[in-house]
């Protein structure tokens, strides 16, 4: 009788056996043995579980539905998902959505162990790297070991009201990209709204301002102090996490440094990858010997004529390099601290950072470089490039 009285669509996400696994957040893993035991028709451990996690979170409004839909049931009361009388069909219909979501991260775990494409290459100060899956509403934090990003954990997150593809101010989409934390804003200096903690990120960034797309303030933040997390889609354009789970990534995050990629569907690694990895490495390492021999139509041939800094297009930049260069009579130029990072959503586009360490017959300096690398005509050619 108790399971008649469910709702199609949690039995549809119940079909499959829904595990508590190792990796998910201590409120998913009490959630998913709760619905586990639905699944097995247990009712009292089913709402043993969901009072457990209740009073660890009481604002877990998931979970006060499911608590709900149990004791309905028990009656005979009920004949679908949140669907008593007097229930805000619009509110409902989010929690049904975020229901569906979870469920779907739930039995999507051991897919999060295999490395994303996203990470080419990791700077040994970049201790950390954020990939954010929109379609899955999850954010995957992964660890630098040698160079090499290995999963630590993930979580459920919000994005925008009108999903991806952010182009233009007030537009309600979260951007699609490679970004960076920009600054670390305590929960002192911030309304109620961003919970514990906000962390602005480089939207928008140079293939963004490229691509003429406007706008500002998207971060990573937390949830209301009434509010332990929000539906799928319920944010401005940022990307939001409950507040504990923003606590739990807090010390990962590096000013300047840690890298969040957003993208509509986690890519992981192909031996292709390797292959193109190696390839673009050996072209940047080829972009410095013929920058440092001097030989200026060598150099300029690393650049595509779709080429763009801050100021200057390729005409300009090529001149500027031509007009430079007929003054040295010696150049060196050493690079460091690589890291690349494949664009989402856009095919052969790497982004790639450096320490550069500069000297010629009449200049020295040392700066963190940003350039973007895109496969043209079968070869690797600079289309961006500027101080990072």
């Amino acid at each position: 009788m108790f399971l008649r009285n469910l709702t199609p669509l949690l039995l549809l996400c119940l079909v499959g056996t829904v595990q508590a696994a190792p990796d998910l957040q201590a409120s998913e893993a009490q959630l998913a043995k709760s619905l586990q035991s639905i699944r097995n028709n247990h009712l009292d451990l089913a709402l043993n579980e969901v009072d457990s996690l209740l009073r660890v979170n009481p604002n877990f409004r998931l979970a006060q539905l499911v608590k709900g839909d149990l004791l309905m049931a028990r009656a005979g009361g009920i004949n679908g998902f949140g669907n008593a009388s007097n229930a805000p069909k619009d509110k409902i219909e989010d929690l049904r959505e975020e229901a569906k979501v979870r469920l779907q991260r739930m039995a999507a775990q051991p897919a999060s162990k295999q490395s994303p494409r996203f990470l080419w290459q990791l700077d040994a100060e970049q201790r950390y790297a954020l990939v954010v899956d929109t379609g899955r509403s999850t954010l995957y934090v992964y660890e630098n070991v040698n160079g090499q990003a290995q999963y630590v954990a993930d979580y459920y997150v919000t994005i925008g009201k009108l999903g991806t593809e952010k182009f233009v101010a007030g537009d309600q989409r979260t951007p699609i990209g490679v970004y960076f934390i920009k600054a670390n804003l305590p929960k002192q200096q911030l309304a109620d709204m961003y919970g514990s903690g906000a962390f602005p990120l480089s939207y928008p960034n140079e293939w963004d301002k490229k691509n003429k797309r406007t706008g500002q303030g998207i971060w990573l933040h937390g949830t209301p102090s009434d509010t332990y997390s929000r539906p799928p889609r319920a944010s401005n354009g940022c990307v939001v996490l409950s507040n504990d789970n923003l606590e739990q990534i807090a010390p990962y995050l590096q000013v300047g440094i840690t890298p969040v990629i957003i993208t509509n569907h986690m890519e992981l690694e192909t031996a292709q990858d390797d292959t193109e990895r190696a390839s673009l490495l050996a072209e940047i390492e080829q972009w410095r010997k013929d920058w440092s021999s001097l030989d200026t139509d060598a150099y300029l041939k690393h650049y595509s004529p779709d080429f763009n800094s801050d100021s200057q297009n390729y005409s300009a930049w090529a001149k500027q390099k031509q007009l430079v260069n007929s003054g040295k009579s010696w150049v060196k130029v050493n690079l460091g601290g690589v890291s690349m990072f494949t664009y989402p959503e856009q095919a052969n586009m790497v982004v790639v950072n450096f320490d550069q360490d500069y000297s010629s017959s009449n200049l020295s300096n040392r700066m963190k470089k940003r350039q973007y690398w895109m496969k043209q005509n079968n070869r690797w050619k600079i289309i961006y490039e500027g101080a990072a």
